[in-house]
């Protein structure tokens, strides 16, 4: 990737009159490059998508495929489409990025118990090719999601210091990813854990730092990591392939807005 073509400056949100956050959310997001705790689903929807996960991921571990796998999952998976597009979670990220928006991913991060992996401090925006770097992540709870079991955690105001330096992965970190930032207290606050009970979600900037660690627990931890970004950001190297129009419009018609997947 070349990282010359991406502006990885950090846009604010200028929503003033949000319907789903209230405006102190929207300023915590722009001063610190999170939210987190934001019920979406109650327990009956939860214990739904956990449902519909559960035999997703005994289908994908069935085909040889790991726990790790199912990316890219809106373009392959109706049940993901529609999670990805449902107007409960259309309506938190709307109070953020506005009125026309795009989905561009949609990732399960499964650490089952006693999973080995870790992921390393990163920026999501290191990894993408978008540009600029307006994007945003939900992470949605599937399990319940705890210190104990591994939960992310986040540097707050990491993301007003644009593209941050990283090193390649050392094998010792068995890292899922392969990039690592190192002295991250040089870049924010002090490292929050984001614990969320199952149909919640956090939201992110693409540029703030975070990780997790191993999961040494006995219970899995599992969510779905779905990527939105304003409509006038542009997808490199074929990325905007990957893009569905979620609300408002995509006026140049850059996004490939591909339609729901009939597998279930």
């Amino acid at each position: 990737m070349n990282y010359d073509d991406i502006d990885f400056t950090f846009y604010p949100s200028t929503t003033v009159n949000p319907q789903r956050l209230i405006a102190d959310q929207v300023q915590f997001y722009n001063d610190n490059g999170y939210l987190t705790g934001i019920r979406v689903f109650d327990e009956e929807r939860a214990g739904a998508n956990r449902e519909y996960f559960d035999g997703l991921l005994e289908r994908v571990l069935a085909s040889g495929a790991d726990n790790y796998s199912i990316s890219g999952a809106h373009l392959k998976y109706g049940g993901i489409f529609d999670l990805v597009t449902d107007p409960k979670l259309l309506d938190v990220v709307e109070d953020i990025l506005g009125p026309n928006f795009i989905a561009a991913g949609a990732h399960y991060f499964c650490k089952l118990p006693q999973d080995g992996k870790a992921v390393s401090w990163h920026q999501d925006a290191s990894y993408w090719g978008f540009s600029p770097a307006k994007a945003l992540r939900a992470w949605l709870a599937i399990d319940d999601v705890d210190t104990r079991n591994a939960c992310m955690q986040i540097v707050p105001g990491s993301h007003l210091h644009g593209h941050l330096p990283f090193r390649e992965s050392d094998p010792s970190e068995n890292n899922l990813l392969n990039q690592t930032v190192e002295d991250v207290e040089e870049y924010g606050s002090q490292p929050v854990d984001i614990e969320l009970k199952a149909g919640e979600i956090s939201i992110h900037s693409s540029l703030v730092l975070h990780g997790s660690r191993p999961n040494t627990s006995d219970r899995r931890r599992g969510g779905i990591a779905i990527t939105y970004l304003p409509a006038d950001v542009r997808g490199l190297s074929g990325s905007n392939q990957r893009g569905i129009i979620c609300r408002g419009e995509d006026p140049d018609g850059h996004w490939a807005n591909s339609p729901r997947p009939e597998d279930a």
